[in-house]
C-alpha cells in the first residue's frame, strides 16, 4: 500500500490505525481527513502524512484530491456520541460521508474497511452473531446500519470490489482520553481508582461486556483490507467480562484494595450482557484476538501508568 487513506485519523480508533499503517508501511503516503468534532490533534503525535480538516459529509471529494488514487481506504469517520440524538444531524453526516467516499472511490475501487458497529444488534442480551437481525435501538445505530445497507448494495452492483464492514464492541485503549464521559468504562474507572476513589458502577456490577483492546482492532482492520470476499464482520474479544471484574483486574494492577461503589441504574433497558462471536472472522480472516481483557487492561494500564510517570 502506497497510498492509504483514513478517515476520522485523528480520533481514538482512527488515530491507532494511522499511526500502526504508519509503522507498517513507512515509505507510504497516508492521508489522514477529520473535522476534529470526535478527535483530537494530540492523538497524532508523530504523524508524517498529510491531514485533511474537512467533513467528509460535505467534502467536495473530487476537487480534494482530484486524480490521487488510494490503494486502500479505512473509513472510520462518524458522529461516535451516542448521545446525540439529532437525527437529521447523525443520520446525515454518518451515512452520507459513507456514500460520498464510495462515490469517490468507486472508479478505482480500491480495497475499503468501514466501521460499523455492535450497536446495530440492539439492546438483546447474550451472544450476536453477523447474521442476525439488526434491532437499532437509537439515532446512532440506525446510522450505522444504513452503513451496511449501502456497503451490500455496491457490493450486488460492483462483485468483485471489496468493501468489509467490522462491528465494533466496547473498544478501550490508548487515545480515547479526549472522549470524555463517552471514554470506555475501564478507562473511566481507571481515573476513578487512580485518584483514591471507591469505582462507581450500577448495582450489582455484574453486568458483562464484550471490552476488545484497540491493538486488536487495529490488527483486525488491517486484516480485513486483505479480504477475499466481501463481508461484515464482528471486532470483539470473545470474552464477556462483567465490571466487577474490570475492576478487580484494575485492583491488581493499580496495587490498590478500592470496593465498587454502587448505585442504581435509573435505565430501564440496560444490557446484561454483551459478546461477540469471533467465529467467522477466526474463519474467513484468520483472525483471532490477542488480547483477553485480563491482558488488555494489564497493558493498557501499564501505558497509562509510563504516561503519568513522564
Amino acid at each position: 500500500m502506497q497510498k492509504i487513506l483514513v478517515t476520522g485519523g485523528a480520533g481514538f480508533i482512527g488515530s491507532n490505525l494511522t499511526l500502526e499503517l504508519q509503522r507498517r508501511h513507512p515509505d507510504a503516503h497516508i492521508v489522514v481527513v477529520d473535522d476534529f468534532r470526535s478527535g483530537d490533534f494530540k492523538n497524532l503525535q508523530g504523524f508524517r502524512g498529510d491531514f485533511v480538516a474537512k467533513d467528509i459529509s460535505r467534502l467536495d471529494w473530487q476537487a480534494q484530491f482530484k486524480d490521487l488514487r488510494f490503494d486502500a481506504i479505512f473509513h472510520e469517520a462518524s458522529i461516535t456520541d451516542t448521545t446525540v440524538h439529532d437525527q437529521i444531524l447523525q443520520t446525515h453526516d454518518n451515512v452520507e460521508g459513507f456514500r460520498r467516499l464510495l462515490e469517490f472511490a468507486a472508479p478505482n475501487q480500491p480495497p475499503i474497511v468501514y466501521a460499523s458497529s455492535a450497536a446495530t444488534y440492539g439492546i438483546a442480551a447474550g451472544v450476536n452473531v453477523e447474521d442476525q437481525q439488526p434491532a437499532p435501538a437509537n439515532i446512532y445505530a440506525f446510522s450505522k446500519v444504513q452503513l451496511d445497507n449501502l456497503a451490500r448494495a455496491h457490493w450486488r452492483r460492483f462483485p468483485d470490489w471489496r468493501i468489509i464492514g467490522l462491528r465494533y464492541f466496547n473498544v478501550y485503549g490508548p487515545n480515547e482520553p479526549h472522549k470524555l464521559k463517552a471514554a470506555s468504562m475501564i478507562y473511566q474507572l481507571y481515573c476513578q481508582m487512580k485518584e483514591g476513589h471507591r469505582p462507581r458502577v450500577f448495582r450489582a456490577g455484574d453486568q458483562k461486556r464484550d471490552f476488545v483492546y484497540v491493538k486488536d482492532v487495529v490488527a483486525l482492520t488491517i486484516r480485513a483490507s486483505e479480504a477475499e470476499k466481501n463481508n461484515i464482520y464482528n471486532c470483539g474479544s470473545g470474552h464477556p467480562f462483567s465490571f466487577n471484574e474490570v475492576i478487580a483486574e484494575l485492583n491488581k494492577n493499580l496495587d490498590t484494595n478500592l470496593e465498587p461503589d454502587y448505585i442504581d441504574n435509573p435505565y430501564a433497558f440496560y444490557q446484561p450482557h454483551t459478546e461477540a462471536d469471533m467465529s467467522l472472522a477466526k474463519e474467513e480472516l484468520g483472525f483471532a484476538p490477542a488480547f483477553t481483557p485480563v491482558t488488555g487492561i494489564a497493558d493498557y494500564v501499564g501505558l497509562l501508568e509510563a504516561e503519568a510517570g513522564d
